[in-house]
């Protein structure tokens, strides 16, 4: 075995979003520093400030990258459970310069720590020299389908290049994008989910031809996220869990499959189902009390 396959057997091991056995002994920590997003998804709704809310694209608040790493010092220093750390928004990393400048400084403070990324891929092809150069080891990337017919009805719109494309431009070019940049980044080593939300009698039928491809490329795991009924699709409804769960034996064939998914927020914290974000909150403004009441 060469040892960038070992290395990622390694990381499979401790890596709570790739492996059922490490998600609950090993935690996660997702830090929101990327606000901005280049697409709008019909089903996605980003709200900030929703304490009350566990969802991707929920924060409590933006952090600077400064502030990321001190969460993530804070973090680490009372939890040695804690083996991953990934920006997952509440935007897309991709279209935030605040990620890589995070991430290049979380490789050289914590080097024992596996450095993983959510995008929805449309940065990815030209991004992803970056994205090896801070470090990132792990990368998700949602595809919702493979027809652009498909991808029209999902998609509002894509920022890319200056250009706000719509319709067919839009879907063709996102979804090219999201494919070249998964075969990109499997052929430089990295570990790759791929994470598609199952939108009853809207995608049903490319959810086959994304495990298919992704299989072929060579992806590692798959995970079929329900649909959260919201915004543009909030008439639809949200999978059963035996239809869900019928979806993922359909696709298996083809790809392994991940059934231990929580829908993180973006500012998730710990192993999965049991976050700490609220905690981190209170930590971080007892620290800055004691701090003034030092100086005072």
């Amino acid at each position: 075995m060469n040892a960038n396959r070992q290395a990622q057997k390694d990381i499979l091991k401790t890596h709570p979003c790739f492996s059922v056995e490490a998600h609950t002994k090993f935690g996660r920590m997702h830090l929101p520093v990327a606000p901005a997003c280049n697409i709008q998804c019909k089903y996605c709704v980003r709200k900030y400030d929703c304490a009350n809310e566990s969802r991707p694209g929920i924060t409590s608040r933006v952090l600077t990258p400064s502030e990321a790493v001190e969460r993530v010092e804070a973090f680490v220093e009372r939890n040695d459970r804690i083996s991953v750390i990934g920006i997952a928004g509440p935007g897309d990393p991709l279209a935030n310069e605040a990620t890589f400048e995070t991430l290049s400084a979380l490789r050289w403070g914590f080097p024992h720590l596996t450095l993983c990324l959510s995008t929805n891929g449309l940065l990815l092809p030209e991004r992803l020299p970056d994205l090896v150069r801070v470090g990132v080891k792990s990368l998700t990337v949602t595809i919702n389908a493979v027809r652009p017919e498909t991808a029209e009805r999902i998609y509002s719109w894509v920022l890319y290049r200056g250009m706000r494309l719509t319709g067919q431009a839009a879907a063709r070019t996102l979804l090219a994008n999201q494919w070249v940049g998964i075969s990109n980044a499997i052929e430089m080593g990295l570990l790759v989910k791929v994470n598609s939300v199952y939108l009853p009698g809207v995608n049903d039928e490319d959810l086959a031809l994304v495990a298919k491809r992704a299989g072929e490329l060579g992806a590692d795991i798959m995970n079929v996220l329900p649909l959260i009924p919201q915004g543009e699709f909030s008439g639809l409804t949200r999978p059963s869990y035996e239809a869900l769960h019928a979806k993922r034996d359909e696709l298996r064939p083809f790809i392994s499959q991940m059934s231990h998914c929580r829908q993180c927020r973006a500012d998730a914290c710990g192993t999965l189902g049991e976050d700490k974000d609220m905690e981190y909150e209170t930590l971080m403004s007892r620290i800055g009390e004691e701090y003034a009441e030092s100086v005072a």
